[in-house]
């Protein structure tokens, strides 16, 4: 049953599946290292927060240890709540090595960010686990040459309730997260806090407004013009509830930026960008850009990398056209396409 949290206070936040495997992979390398398990441990997140997990499952054997951190997604629906992420650790040929335990799955289709073949762990918490594996070995005198077998015991079964299979993910979930945070996803409470961020900016006398999707895109769309940071509005998929808002209360400037997939969405009349409510139309694209090529693309980041800064372009353009027709004349729009590096692809005004 899905957890229905109570909108009459704060939303608690949570954790991703990275951020659990990554300290379940410390922990799991302390043990190997120190011969023993810690009772909790403390990571580093990409935005510098240092959260405690605690353990909920220790093993070892002849030159491997494993820990189990059970994910808590605070007060957003994720079907991963409650998931046990386990990370087994033993000695690799050389390097950090990535391997999909039972339930997490295997990439089969281009277009994601992690090539076909690879276990499906995403690239921020590969980073996450490395830096980790580096500074213990650093600590410790030794090579950072480790194997991390990364399982969620159930996940093949949880990943049938996701878009993996249709995104060709195979055998199980997706290892996730780009700030290691899961922000608590409730439609009333978020477009409530971005139509606050509206009425803060408008009294703050703030002139330009920017709605993004993503951590990725805010820090890219705030660095391009120099705005405040109570200029950069929480839009991540609800465009619709901005724009309407904005229609209303009106600023006389607006930048909406965001990644290839989202923003195509955005460029074909979606107005909630959410997966589980808006796809990318292929073959709509494929049609309105001229390149018959992409219309079987997987992804629109696989289309991207087949067309290029033009396709960004053109996305932009068509996005751009939507947002005027949603906003009103009294608010300037303009729009921003950014690839998962934070490089901008395309632009738009």
């Amino acid at each position: 049953m899905t957890r229905k949290p109570d909108l009459d206070r704060d939303l608690r936040r949570g954790w991703t599946t990275g951020a659990c495997a990554t300290a379940a992979t410390k922990a799991a390398l302390s043990a190997l290292w120190d011969g023993a398990f810690p009772r909790e441990v403390q990571i580093t997140l990409p935005k510098g927060e240092t959260p405690v997990f605690a353990l909920a499952h220790q093993a070892s054997g002849p030159g491997w240890a494993e820990a189990g951190i059970t994910k808590d997604a605070g007060d957003d629906p994720d079907v991963t709540h409650g998931a046990l992420v386990i990370a087994r650790v033993a000695a690799s040929e050389g390097g950090v090595r990535f391997v999909a335990g039972d339930g997490v799955g295997h990439v089969t289709k281009a277009g994601l960010p992690i090539g076909v073949g690879e276990p499906a762990i995403n690239p921020v918490p590969r980073a996450m686990m490395v830096a980790e594996v580096e500074a213990l070995a650093a600590a410790h005198g030794l090579a950072p040459d480790v194997t991390i077998t990364v399982s969620i015991p159930g996940g093949a079964e949880l990943a049938a309730k996701t878009w993996n299979p249709r995104l060709g993910i195979k055998g199980g979930l997706s290892i996730l997260g780009t700030t290691g945070v899961v922000r608590p996803f409730s439609c009333a409470a978020w477009i409530a806090s971005i139509h606050r961020g509206i009425d803060v900016a408008r009294a703050e006398g703030v002139a330009h407004v920017a709605g993004t999707t993503g951590a990725t895109s805010e820090a890219t769309v705030q660095r391009l013009y120099g705005l405040p940071d109570h200029a950069m509005l929480d839009m991540g998929d609800f465009v619709g509830g901005m724009v309407k808002y904005l229609r209303r209360h009106p600023v006389p400037r607006l930048t909406v930026g965001g990644g290839i997939g989202k923003m195509t969405k955005l460029a074909q009349g979606a107005v909630d960008l959410h997966s589980k409510r808006s796809q990318v139309d292929f073959a709509a694209l494929a049609d309105s850009f001229g390149a018959a090529e992409i219309a079987g693309c997987n992804t629109a980041l696989e289309a991207l990398e087949r067309c290029g800064p033009p396709l960004a372009e053109h996305v932009a353009t068509r996005a751009l056209a939507q947002l005027r027709r949603l906003v009103g004349p009294e608010t300037e729009v303009d729009t921003v396409v950014i690839d998962r590096a934070g490089q901008i692809m395309g632009r738009a005004s």
